[in-house]
């Protein structure tokens, strides 16, 4: 049924992502899926990263650690925007494309004041690519 699971990750929350990567690693076990964990950053130097060369160690060894704990292999794509808060959507739904992804599936968070007048990343997807979506809280 699907072959290809993308899994948006968010290194900055990493600790809040168990359900969907557990998620993720159920569905890819069950159909013999492949998964890619994908993760944005910017140029300038961030929580997680100084440069985006650090970022990319920092998803692989985050991915790895992965790999490990759930017995089945992740692929780790790290990709670099000029501004995430502004385009984070699009670069997602680009890279759904190009990887020939056929189920994404994402972490959410508990929703504030803010995503009731914004659009969360997750909802925001969900509604807008041609692939399933599948939003795990």
């Amino acid at each position: 049924m699907y072959k290809n699971i993308m899994v948006p990750i968010d290194l900055v929350h990493k600790d809040h992502l168990d359900k969907a990567i557990g998620t993720a690693v159920d569905i890819a076990k069950l159909y013999g899926a492949t998964i890619t964990f994908v993760a944005v950053t910017a140029t300038p130097p961030s929580k997680v990263a100084h440069n985006p060369e650090e970022f990319a160690r920092v998803l692989e060894e985050y991915t790895a650690g992965q790999r490990t704990k759930h017995e089945i292999d992740i692929a780790a794509k790290a990709l670099v925007s000029h501004d995430p808060a502004v385009d984070l959507d699009e670069t997602l739904n680009k890279e759904i494309h190009a990887l020939g992804a056929d189920l994404v599936i994402m972490a959410s968070h508990i929703p504030h004041f803010r995503e009731y007048v914004f659009a969360s990343n997750a909802g925001f997807l969900a509604g807008h690519t041609d692939v399933s979506v599948m939003v795990v809280r």
